[in-house]
């Protein structure tokens, strides 16, 4: 009973925020992701992903960085996706919608992967916000038949690193209120674990996003 007050009472919360409070959204200026670099340090992307735009649609992102970095010796490869929502507001009269971020450990299931460890890790890297609390992310191992990976990934939004999914909404809704703004963005980064070596997949992460993270910082507006 407690916990559908509690549920009941936020629901009402949102509501109020998205009716009562800013009625315009403030667009902060940022470079598009088709300016990203592909080549820093040894690591090299040949060519820019691309996504249908059918899950363009799906995903409500404004604008996304899609690349599989590699590096020579050792051999070693990066999946880094950023989707940047410019407004995670509905288009049409207000309140939180399709444009909202979608939790990637909601989309892996259905793509055949299985989450076989789970946990919320401190990110300690260069270049990350920190004014705005503790930058955290998860660390999932997933699998699928034989294949193993390690994924990180972060909501990056108006300042903040987070994590946890009920920190994500309740900061939305309050950057919605007080700064007219709900602009934000996921970083997922996804390395495969060659020959069950979880360590080398740890130390590619490490070296790969000592030199990504800190070139988000024009895309991905604080």
């Amino acid at each position: 009973m407690i916990k559908l007050m509690v549920a009941a009472g936020f629901l009402a919360l949102n509501l109020y925020v998205y009716h009562s409070f800013a009625t315009e959204e403030s667009i902060p200026e940022r470079q598009a992701f088709e300016g990203f670099p592909l080549e820093f340090g040894e690591w090299y992307c040949p060519e820019n992903g691309q996504v249908s735009a059918d899950v363009i649609k799906n995903l409500g992102v404004t604008d996304y960085l899609l690349c599989s970095y590699v590096r020579g010796q050792p051999r070693s490869f990066v999946n880094a996706y950023v989707g940047y929502h410019q407004t995670q507001v509905r288009k049409e009269g207000g309140g939180a919608g399709e444009n909202a971020i979608h939790p990637p450990e909601h989309c892996l299931p259905g793509s055949g992967w299985d989450v076989i460890d789970a946990r919320i890790v401190t990110l300690d890297l260069p270049g990350l916000p920190t004014g705005r609390g503790r930058p955290e992310a998860k660390r999932f191992i997933i699998a699928k038949g034989q294949a193993r990976q390690l994924v990180y990934f972060w909501y990056q939004s108006r300042g903040r690193v987070l994590a946890r999914n009920h920190e994500v909404i309740f900061h939305r809704f309050l950057d919605r209120a007080v700064r007219n703004r709900t602009d934000g963005s996921l970083v997922r980064l996804t390395i495969p674990i060659i020959r069950t070596d979880e360590a080398r997949a740890e130390r590619d992460f490490r070296e790969f996003a000592e030199y990504f993270v800190p070139l988000l910082t024009a895309y991905v507006p604080s």
